[in-house]
């Protein structure tokens, strides 16, 4: 019996020291081939960049032929394609379905960069382009991890691959995918690697994602713009009319004043508090003075992470450009997100919106309200198979146990894959806080990049050995009732 769990450890060590051996072999090509996936301008909230998309798919289509995927396909949808990907094996194995998403954000202000942002470039041990965090380089660790375990033939656990074109704008095209490919995307957990640590030397375990709530409201009163001088004061000014709206959102100590706008938040335990100030609200690179302050009753930390907020995200109207026009603009936009917390239903705050805004709206403008994207928020268990398998993997690699923290960003498809399919989902991200994702200057560790490849299979291993445990417990379960 003895010798036989001494045989178990060292084949466990053996492979984690042949996986460590590939990696160190051949980092050089999976850096390179990632460079080459950055060059891709692949935006997908501009029309002008279709082609870039199109060649990122493409581009994942044959690296994961070239991998060992047995199944791959392009899907096309009413947006931007889906690329599909499998290697099942048995099918008395667990299944990981692995999410990522290939498109990016916008690169402006591309002033702001200090090396253009779709010629990836090498500064300091990082990796600098759009993308290089989100998500490509996150996405492309997984690739990678297809090709070291088809090297290995070894594979504890059946792997499927969805990667999207259009995360950046809201997932739009993928509710409607996943229900009508619901047996082929049938897992047992799915794996998403699109959030940070909390630093290169604590690994983390995203447990909560906050929800969104992502609103445009549009005022206007006449068909054209009109001279200040001539109409001033006896005509509506949208522009005036709007930043009044906005102005009664929120009151002057921040909070937000739309009707039932806190009712059903979940309470939050003093377990979940300990693990968010344990991580810490990271200040570096702020000035002191663009800060808020901490209260008696939330920490910066815990305000990230379990607070709704509500913020506006861009103004348009009138003039904007250099010099003096005077005149009085018909129609004035605003973009606001509201990000939720478990417990509020974004439907009802929406609902609830669109009530107040008209209600406090002048009576001599038109006032809109589309609502542009929009989930609820979620909450993934950390006493599930997945969680402790990923949690022993990170332990491994990084030699400390990651921490489970809440985020204040928001991921759709977790949502979605909950609400469709019922599959839990675990958020293991390889990224940091620090890597300047959705602005100048985004970046990604190589060192981040090679450690995620190294941690990925020891999880699915992990995973796999605690559904083979959970199985024969069962089995013997029912044997003794039997």
């Amino acid at each position: 019996m003895a010798y036989g769990l001494l045989l178990m450890a060292f084949k466990k060590i053996n492979m984690r020291e042949r996986i460590k051996h590939i990696i160190e072999t051949e980092q050089q090509n999976y850096i390179n081939e990632l460079m080459e996936f950055l060059k891709i301008p692949s935006v997908s909230t501009d029309k002008s960049y279709l082609k870039g998309i199109r060649d990122a798919a493409d581009f994942l289509l044959a690296k994961l032929k070239m991998a060992g995927a047995d199944k791959v396909e392009l899907f096309e949808t009413k947006g931007h394609p889906v690329v599909y990907a499998e290697k099942c094996i048995d099918e008395n194995l667990p299944t990981v379905l692995i999410y990522g998403h290939y498109d990016v954000q916008p690169p402006d202000p591309l002033e702001l960069w200090n090396s253009p942002p779709f010629e990836p470039t090498i500064r300091d041990g990082k990796i600098y382009a759009r993308g290089a965090c989100d998500n490509k380089g996150q996405l492309y660790m997984h690739v990678k991890v297809l090709e070291l375990l088809t090297k290995l033939n070894t594979f504890h656990c059946n792997l499927k691959f969805l990667f999207e074109g259009e995360e950046e704008t809201g997932s739009v095209s993928l509710s409607t995918f996943i229900q009508q490919h619901a047996e082929m995307l049938k897992a047992d957990v799915l794996l998403i690697s699109d959030t940070a640590l909390i630093s290169n030397e604590q690994p983390a375990i995203i447990t909560g994602l906050k929800g969104i709530c992502y609103a445009e409201i549009e005022v206007s009163a006449h068909p054209c713009d009109l001279h200040s001088g001539i109409y001033g004061g006896v005509v509506a000014n949208p522009a005036n009319a709007l930043t009044k709206i906005l102005s009664r959102l929120q009151d002057d100590a921040g909070k937000i004043m739309i009707p039932g706008f806190y009712e059903g938040i979940f309470p939050v335990t003093d377990e979940e508090k300990k693990a968010m100030n344990t991580a810490g609200f990271k200040t570096e690179g702020f000035d002191p003075l663009h800060l808020l302050q901490e209260n008696e009753t939330y920490t910066l930390a815990e305000k990230t992470a379990f607070l709704p907020t509500l913020d506006i995200n861009g103004l348009c109207s009138g003039y904007t450009g250099e010099g003096a026009k005077t005149i009085i603009p018909s129609s004035a936009k605003a973009k606001l997100s509201m990000r939720l917390v478990p417990g509020q239903s974004w439907r009802k705050i929406a609902r609830s919106l669109k009530a107040y805004i008209q209600h406090i709206a002048s009576p001599h403008i038109k006032v809109e309200l589309r609502i542009l994207t929009a989930c609820d928020a979620v909450l993934t268990p950390v006493h599930s198979k997945a969680f402790r398998a990923a949690s022993t993997a990170l332990s491994q690699t990084f030699g400390v146990a990651p921490l489970p923290v809440r985020i204040g960003g928001t991921i759709p498809v977790v949502r979605m894959f909950k609400d469709i399919l019922n599959i839990p989902s675990l958020l293991m991200g390889f990224g940091l806080d620090s890597d300047n994702i959705h602005s100048p200057n985004e970046h990604f560790g190589i060192s981040n990049f090679l450690k995620g490849i190294e941690t990925v299979p020891l999880f699915f291993e992990h995973f796999a050995l605690m559904n083979k445990r959970e199985m024969v417990f069962e089995t013997r379960t029912q044997l003794n009732v039997q």
